[in-house]
Order: structure tokens, then sequence, then C-alpha cells
């Protein structure tokens, strides 16, 4: 009987302190500004505490809720549930929108990374501004990553979190891949033997024909977006 006990005295205090602790990472997510990661709450949580399990109970406890507990990358944040999103729609600020040509920078950097501005240009076709790159790097989507190790040492592309917060994904692979963009009718008429839509990914990890940034990368100052509608944009590497 004595061990009934203390196993029961035991769950107890371990239910206890479970409750507490979602109690602090519901308060500390509801507080922050930007989406935390495990790590960043391991700094702010008494030493011990089992963060992933209380993630996973927050988000389970959110879920038919107005907010719900969502991944963003590597990171967690409270958001509105998508469903009712359209009661935010009189409070939002439209935002500045973004150039056909950064539109579609975007989403050769989102697919292609790490990708350097002389490839970007390849797969459009046409020349690309160093403004609409630094636009894009502005607005938090693109991040430099580092150089490549070819001939000039160009400059490598990638997303960041803040990109797959806006368009509202999980993770980089949840982008659409081919078979999804054809049912949804993004291409008309018959679609090309030979294309083909990679399968992205934005691992933070350096890849082997990459070195890291310089010190005077990080602190370039940024430019006025240039119009290369017409593809006529600065053809130099950064």
């Amino acid at each position: 009987m004595v061990a009934i006990a203390d196993r029961i005295q035991t769950e107890l205090v371990e239910a206890r302190a479970h409750a507490e602790a979602m109690r602090m990472v519901e308060a500390v997510l509801f507080a922050s500004a930007a989406p935390l990661t495990i790590a960043d709450l391991a700094e702010r949580l008494p030493a011990g505490t089992r963060i992933a399990r209380v993630l996973e109970d927050l988000a389970a406890f959110y879920s038919a809720r107005g907010v719900n507990l969502v991944r963003i990358g590597d990171a967690y944040a409270f958001r509105t549930a998508g469903d009712l999103s359209w009661l935010m729609a009189s409070e939002t600020v439209e935002p500045r929108k973004l150039s056909r040509a950064a539109l579609e920078t975007l989403a050769i950097i989102a697919y292609h990374q790490p990708v350097t501005r002389a490839e970007i240009e390849d797969i459009r076709g046409v020349s690309t501004s160093k403004g609409t790159l630094d636009t894009l790097i502005e607005a938090g989507f693109v991040r430099l990553r580092g150089r490549r190790r070819a001939p000039g040492r160009p400059v490598t592309y990638g997303t960041t979190p803040a990109f797959l917060d806006h368009f509202g994904l999980s993770r980089i692979d949840d982008l659409p891949g081919l078979e999804e963009l054809r049912g949804s009718g993004f291409f008309e008429g018959r679609v090309p033997s030979a294309l083909s839509i990679p399968t992205p990914s934005d691992d933070v990890e350096l890849r082997e024909d990459e070195d890291p940034l310089d010190d005077a990368d990080l602190f370039a100052p940024l430019e006025p977006e240039e119009d290369d509608e017409a593809g006529e944009g600065d053809t130099r590497e950064r």
C-alpha cells in the first residue's frame, strides 16, 4: 500500500509540474513577438522541463480553440485559427505588394535554394536587378546563406522562417509539387515533359560547395529596387 501511495503521490507531483510548465510555455509564446524554438523556451523554463511534450499537449488543447499552436520551421507560435481569419480582415494593414519580378525571384529561391543570382537569372531567362533581391531581404523573406565555391565566389540565397510564417507553411517541403500545381490549374494546356519541380530544402547548414559569409556581406547597404520586369537589370553578381 505504501508503494502505491508513493507512486500516486509522485504522479500527482509530476502532473502539477507538467501543468505549470504548460502555463509557463503558454505565457512565453503569447508574449513573444516572434516564433520560438525549443532551445529558446529551454532558456526560460526550469531545467528538466519536457518541452516537446508540453508543446504537444498545448497544441492538442488549442486545436479546437480560436487560436492554434502551430509549428513554423523549427519554431512555435500562436496563430489565429484558419477558419476564423476572416474576422481579422478589417484590422489588418495592407502589406506592400511584391512586383512580378520579386515574386518570380522568391519562388525560384524557395524551390532551388541555395541559389546564386546568376542561377536565378538563368532560370527566369532575364536579368535580375540587385534591388529586387534587396527588397526580398528587407521584407525578411530571403537571407544571404554563404558564398559558392566557384569563380567570383557568388553569394547564395535562401528563404527564412518569416517566409514560412507569411505563407502559412510549417516546413519548406509543404510547398506544392508538380502534381499539386498541375491539379490546381496553375499550368494551362500541356505540361512540357522536361519540366520538373525540385523538392525544396531550407537546411540552415552550408553545403559542401558553400563557404561562410564575411562580415562585410552581412552589413552591405540595401539599394532601391530597380524595375527588371522587362529584363533590364544589373547583371553583376552580388
